[in-house]
């Protein structure tokens, strides 16, 4: 076992800790201006007089540019510096947010939105890099969960924000505090995030550690030019390609429930606009606990492999969807819980599966591994936009439904093959 000198020793804990800190806030910054519109669709209904379609569309064009985003991007990220690839990108989701809450025309806000949406896709590839080369094979579940949370305390707290925002002052006020938090925190990565272990001349992680595993993920093809290692390791890696199709699935359920859950419950259950939020954030609060169990589980049940793990909250997801679609109108609690249940579940496979790809890929790709799956996963998102719009208002809420109850299905079929997969 190779032995490194105090000051390395030193050197790895601290800024390990303090990447994580910096990358969780980050990212839950990225929701702020991600999710702001969510949160204020019932208001921009009833202020602008957009209907649903209009908002479905925003929704999708949003999901299938952010998808082409985190792709392109994710290329990129592998050979950038993810500090001023993340901080420059939240800084620009920030200036949107805040030109969104200024303007009137539907082709504008649907203008400004797309833009948002490419910056978005900035965010993600630069963690994932990050996480993959400060965090060995043998213990990232656990700290990609931690991180993964971000996506929860960010989305738990917008519709918070939103809602005592628009109930005080107007939805646009909401946009410009999102806004303007994400600027401030935007400013904050730049400060403290870094590059590689290599680039700051410590060893690599799988050294550091003596993990076997990252090892020889680290030693893999090292005579491969980086177009042999995206063809052979992303593009023709049917484990990638399975990945891409999972995560599809589970983002159509992600989506429907996070997008149209506050309008279901305000038109189906009369909630006001505070209630509905307030009941939707315990999808986050769920997802929360969820992603942490997932991340602990799939490192200390399946020794790191995301795939049983992944399974079995996938038919979890399957069951806590039929249950709140078949839920009795009074049961209000039960509601509420469900909301927190199905959250749970999805944010388990929505973390494993964006981390199995990066451990099929090559150490060199992690952010175009998971930007080739998110990919497919904003495809998704956006079959729950503008498609799944159009199926409420064809065959309404039975229809939605149907609709995500399949996909849940469909999502632990397509993880069957990883049960004994082991990248």
């Amino acid at each position: 076992m190779t032995t490194f000198s105090s000051k390395i020793d030193r050197t790895y804990p601290y800024w390990r800790v303090h990447l994580m800190i910096a990358m969780y806030i980050g990212y839950a910054g990225f929701y702020l201006t991600r999710k702001s519109f969510n949160f204020a669709v019932p208001e921009m209904i009833s202020d602008l007089g957009i209907e649903k379609s209009d908002i479905g569309l925003m929704a999708t064009l949003f999901y299938i540019t952010y998808g082409v985003s985190k792709f392109f991007s994710g290329i990129f990220s592998d050979q950038s510096n993810p500090r001023h690839f993340m901080a420059i990108g939240l800084i620009m989701t920030g200036i949107l947010n805040i030109f969104f809450g200024l303007s009137n025309s539907v082709l504008f806000l649907t203008a400004l939105w797309v833009a948002n949406a490419w910056f978005q896709g900035w965010g993600w590839p630069a963690c994932s890099k990050l996480l993959t080369s400060w965090y060995s094979r043998n213990e990232r579940g656990h700290w990609w969960s931690i991180w993964n949370t971000a996506h929860n305390v960010g989305g738990a707290l917008i519709p918070l924000l939103i809602g005592y925002v628009t109930l005080h002052y107007s939805w646009r006020h909401g946009f410009v505090v999102a806004g303007g938090l994400a600027i401030a925190i935007g400013f904050f990565l730049l400060w403290r995030l870094r590059n590689t272990p290599e680039a700051m001349g410590l060893p690599s992680i799988g050294h550091w550690r003596n993990d076997e595993l990252e090892l020889s993920q680290e030693f893999l093809a090292p005579h491969l030019n980086w177009r042999d290692i995206l063809r052979h390791y992303v593009f023709l890696n049917k484990y990638i390609w399975l990945l891409a199709l999972s995560y599809t699935l589970v983002y159509v359920v992600r989506t429907a429930i996070n997008d149209w859950g506050n309008i279901y419950l305000t038109e189906n259950y009369h909630y006001d606009l505070v209630s509905a939020n307030s009941a939707l954030a315990l999808f986050e609060v769920g997802g929360f606990f969820g992603s942490l169990v997932a991340g602990w589980g799939s490192d200390r049940l399946f020794s790191s492999n995301r795939g049983p793990m992944a399974l079995i909250f996938a038919i979890g997801i399957f069951f806590s969807i039929t249950a709140l679609w078949l839920l009795p109108k009074e049961k209000d609690i039960l509601l509420s819980a469900l909301f927190f249940v199905v959250g749970f579940f999805v944010f388990g496979p929505q973390m494993l599966i964006g981390m199995a790809a990066a451990e099929c890929a090559h150490k060199k790709t992690p952010g175009t591994a998971t930007g080739f799956v998110g990919l497919f996963a904003y495809l998704g998102a956006a079959i729950a936009g503008y498609p799944l719009a159009l199926i409420v208002q064809q065959f309404h809420w039975t229809g939605f439904f149907i609709v995500v109850a399949c996909s849940a299905a469909g999502i632990a079929l397509s993880l069957l093959p990883f049960l004994k997969a082991q990248g």
